[in-house]
């Protein structure tokens, strides 16, 4: 009796640590890898104290000099970008997006020419015609928005969001992808994301096909103002789960298929949670199911208004008294947004984040077109089909599925053909389709549509 005893403990141990810690597999890119591990911290330090050296990166400020100013910054972060495209004798493609933003009543007093720096990567593969976007603005401010003469340095927003971008640029430079990658210093972002709503604007108008933007906005801070939390290992996803440019036919499709959660961008942003989370050590990415942080905004909303997939990447807790405010001491308290007080390591994670979804997004396949889920009969299996993309052939496709109740995809099922038939019911899972090549990097997934 004492043996049998033993024995049927040391089953029920089994059990339950089989039940508690469930196994991952890793599989991870050694190209994505290596690229990773290049992002260095005193890079994004280096970057963020020359930009800060301009003294105000003020949407409305000095324009002429050399050393001083919103022009010379954008001057500088050109020249930097032409450096690595010169460095990898890679085909990047440097220019500034320039315009003029009219006096809106508001925050621009006069008609101004602004301009966003943008730095381009062209895709290997004719047949695919996916852009890839990653920003962070470069302009600042101090507490009165209007103020475009005092010390703006402006360390963790944005020019951690900018410095991210560099050392993508730097690094990614070096390597070929299927799709265009196309890294962006926007401007005039404090004062009402014009450099966006631009870019946005000439993206539509000119039919790019923007996948993914993924915008970094305040990304180098890990201590919470007043919460006193310090936490360098969770970053913000902000995605939004419905299009503004939703028809009513469209609505009528997502309300009958109970689809509210699965909207492009937060699509974007689980594939981005399990992408990053597999590529850096020590990061959890949050998705917050909101287009932006309460009652505000950021350089992703007008891509976002124009139809594409866009997101906000943030830090987690946020230190106000680093942000919007005039450099000072007050009963022996420094404010201020300066370089001593962003977290380089943790900037670091974020960077490699970005990288990462970048990389395995922009060597990947397209996605399967016209994937529909069957609704010829009443059935408790759900059926798929779908035909293949454009471009380079995947190795497979991905189907996914998640409880409703799921924030995030809880199983993948590979196969090879176009169609597929789960013993899962429809009316209790949500599904998507992903397609796959022999090196693992997976597509965005797809919702599917009703059909038959």
């Amino acid at each position: 009796m004492k043996i049998k005893f033993v024995s049927f403990f040391i089953i029920l141990t089994l059990i339950l640590v089989e039940n508690s810690f469930s196994q991952q597999t890793v599989v991870a890119d050694s190209k994505i890898s290596e690229m990773v591990k290049e992002v260095s911290p005193t890079n994004l330090e280096n970057i963020i104290k020359k930009l800060v050296s301009f003294h105000t990166r003020h949407t409305l400020s000095d324009t002429l000099s050399k050393t001083t100013g919103i022009g010379a910054a954008r001057t500088w972060i050109k020249s930097e970008f032409e450096k690595y495209g010169k460095e990898n004798k890679s085909t990047l493609q440097v220019s500034y997006d320039t315009f003029i933003q009219e006096a809106d009543g508001r925050r621009i007093t006069a008609p101004v020419v602004l301009k966003n720096v943008i730095a381009i990567l062209p895709g290997t593969d004719p047949n695919d015609k996916r852009m890839l976007m990653v920003s962070g603005h470069y302009d600042s401010r101090v507490t009165d928005v209007m103020n475009a003469k005092d010390f703006a340095p402006g360390a963790n927003d944005d020019a951690s969001g900018v410095a991210a971008v560099l050392e993508m640029c730097r690094i990614m430079s070096k390597y070929k992808f299927s799709s265009t990658i196309v890294f962006v210093a926007m401007v005039g972002e404090e004062q009402g994301l014009y450099g966006a709503t631009n870019l946005a604007k000439r993206a539509k108008t000119e039919g790019w096909n923007v996948h993914l933007l993924m915008n970094n906005d305040i990304v180098g801070n890990s201590y919470g103002m007043e919460t006193d939390i310090k936490d360098n290992k969770s970053v913000r996803v902000f995605s939004e789960g419905v299009s503004p440019l939703e028809t009513p036919a469209q609505v009528a499709a997502r309300q009958s298929a109970g689809t509210d959660n699965d909207g492009k961008a937060r699509q974007a942003a689980r594939y981005i949670k399990e992408v990053a989370e597999r590529y850096v050590d020590q990061l959890e990415v949050k998705l917050i199911y909101r287009r932006d942080r309460f009652l505000r905004g950021g350089d992703h909303t007008p891509f976002s208004q124009q139809g594409f997939a866009a997101v906000r990447i943030t830090e987690m807790n946020e230190d106000f008294n680093r942000q919007h405010q005039d450099v000072r001491t007050e009963n022996g308290f420094k404010f201020g947004d300066l370089p001593e007080y962003v977290d380089y390591n943790y900037l670091q994670k974020v960077t490699r984040m970005n990288l990462a979804v970048m990389a395995n997004l922009a060597l990947s396949s397209q996605e399967p077109e016209n994937v529909v889920v069957l609704t010829s009969g009443l059935t408790n299996k759900t059926a798929l089909k779908w035909e293949a993309p454009k471009g380079k052939t995947p190795a497979g496709y991905y189907v996914l599925m998640r409880e409703t109740t799921s924030p995030f995809w809880e199983k993948k099922f590979f196969v090879k053909e176009n169609s597929a038939t789960l013993n899962y019911s429809k009316d209790n899972f949500y599904f998507g389709v992903q397609s796959v090549d022999e090196s693992g990097h997976e597509s965005l997934v797809v919702t599917p549509k009703p059909g038959r």
